[in-house]
């Protein structure tokens, strides 16, 4: 406890912070020259996932994860305790390239779940936990302990840097974050978070020169993607007791709501007063990019880092990559906008498995934030699959998306947000015309994912294996899983349900056919 206190009074500390940042405009003046010195040029496009889910008991109710869990390859912590991610490692794109990721997150899933059935636990496919602990919500979230003016949450995982955020945004807060939702209208720390769970696609584009060009064509799919792929519309099921409670209740619920509640309760519960979670702005270099994450506001020096004020002087020391750079590293971290890129990694795999010839770990990837944990493995390839093609699809047919102004494409994506499958888009057609005729929409987002992928090398038979669980969702009776989720909640509520109850029942038929591994589209 003394340990942790200690670190984070050293996050948190004012001169430790100010020669943190003095420590980040020297690896990003590093950073830029070794761009242009080529050294993050890659072979070829790859990709990878993380995907994030909860556990829960024998009951569906919320767990902790057990600590041996995260000996699991592949696995690892997250916020809460009752969080876990999963993780590819990247493949170039081709068809053993998805398709091996997909056998990848398959492996260490049945390797997560074969190990918490031995507590009589399990791994759930998620984009939020809507069955609370026997506590309650609210109990879980807020319980902890104050120490020296630090708050520790009891089940928010004890990492210094965790802590020294959340009392950095309590701080700027008055100690109670605003949420303004049915049913939770504030939190008490960052924990709140943990509600929420996502899946984010990587994609490394070989030229670095380019990334601010997919980065501002992925602002304008993210409307689109998330209208198909929304996963969340329910807080916990005991926050819907007392006025919540029936049909009124219920109507209520269901226009304050939005379909993916994850989006403004992550924004909300990181917002310290200068909106860091949001859409990013439009940007012309990758110099410029670098320059926006090094000056981007600092919430805390990261306690885990070397003494910020002699180390972190890049000489051309150790490989290209995040560990050359890592108070950039720390700071892009906290660079949350909902698409970003990311420096360094690891070498990704060629056609045969093995490492890609002539790759290694300077390479420049799109970090795709704004989807919900989809129900199933497959649809969470497909989703993986969709973003990655049509990015590179509207690149490769030089397809005019990019000339939709960009608050048309961050009033689509909060038009997804608020209203899943029946959002009022925002697209640009191939032939530059504005419509917001959802088919057509969908119309041109399979044919450039398609297009895209097929100019990666992706055979045909491949394509239509990872895009058809997502595309057949267009012809289902719900769209998104979110408008699958508050179909079953209206017609229990309508049986004579309580809102509570209807939530659970919802919940537990949606983990029966999620770990079924069906895809979402043939429930």
């Amino acid at each position: 406890m003394t340990e942790t206190i200690d670190a984070v009074r050293a996050a948190l500390d004012p001169e430790r912070r100010a020669a943190f940042e003095r420590r980040v405009e020297r690896e990003a003046e590093s950073l830029r020259g070794d761009v242009a010195a080529g050294l993050f040029d890659a072979p070829d496009f790859a990709v990878g996932l993380e995907l994030e889910g909860y556990v829960v008991d024998e009951d569906g109710s919320l767990a902790a994860a057990p600590d041996h869990l995260f000996d699991i390859d592949g696995c690892s912590r997250e916020l809460g305790v009752h969080n876990a991610e999963l993780h590819t490692a990247p493949d170039v794109v081709c068809d053993a390239g998805l398709r091996r990721q997909l056998g990848e997150l398959d492996a260490t899933h049945s390797t997560v779940q074969r190990t918490l059935a031995e507590s009589d636990r399990r791994f759930v496919l998620d984009a939020m936990w809507t069955v609370p602990p026997s506590e309650g919500t609210v109990r879980y979230l807020e319980r902890g302990e104050e120490t020296d003016g630090v708050f520790l949450a009891t089940n928010m995982r004890p990492v210094p840097r965790y802590v020294a955020l959340g009392s950095r945004i309590r701080e700027a807060n008055g100690g109670r974050t605003d949420l303004d939702l049915p049913g939770l209208a504030s939190a008490k720390s960052m924990l709140v978070e943990s509600l929420a769970t996502s899946m984010q696609p990587h994609l490394q584009v070989p030229d670095p020169d380019d990334v601010p060009r997919y980065l501002n064509v992925a602002t304008r799919t993210m409307g689109p993607i998330l209208s198909l792929t929304a996963n969340s519309p329910f807080l916990p099921a005991d926050r819907y007791e007392g006025e919540w409670a029936g049909d009124d209740g219920l109507a209520a619920i269901l226009e304050r709501t939005p379909h993916e509640l994850r989006i403004p309760i992550f924004e909300r519960s990181v917002d310290e007063g200068s909106n860091k979670c949001r859409v990013p702005r439009d940007v012309e270099t990758i110099d410029e990019l670098i320059d926006r994450i090094a000056s981007d506001p600092t919430l805390v020096a990261p306690p885990d880092l070397d003494d910020p004020v002699e180390s972190g002087d890049p000489t051309g020391k150790g490989d290209v990559g995040s560990d050359r750079y890592p108070a950039f590293g720390a700071k892009r971290g906290t660079y949350w906008r909902w698409v970003r890129p990311v420096f360094g990694g690891d070498v990704p795999r060629g056609a045969d498995g093995g490492p890609s010839p002539d790759a290694d770990e300077g390479s420049v990837r799109i970090e795709y934030r704004p989807l919900p944990t989809q129900p199933t493995l497959r649809d969470t390839v497909g989703v993986q699959s969709l973003v990655v093609g049509v990015l590179v699809g509207v690149d490769a047919t030089d397809h005019p998306l990019a000339t939709l102004p960009w608050e048309q494409g961050r009033d689509s994506f909060y038009a997804a947000v608020d209203d899943g499958p029946d959002a009022d888009l925002r697209w640009v057609t191939r032939e530059g015309e504005r419509t917001t005729a959802t088919g057509r929409i969908y119309d041109e987002l399979f044919a450039l994912a398609r297009r895209g992928l097929n100019e990666l090398g992706v055979g045909a038979e491949t394509i239509e294996w990872a895009l058809a669980p997502i595309e057949a969702r267009r012809e289902s009776a719900h769209t998104a899983p979110s408008a699958w989720k508050r179909a079953a909640v209206r017609d229990a509520v309508a049986d004579g349900a309580s809102v509570s109850a209807a939530v659970r029942e919802m919940q537990s038929t949606y983990v029966e056919r999620s770990a079924s591994g069906v895809p979402f589209a043939q429930w």
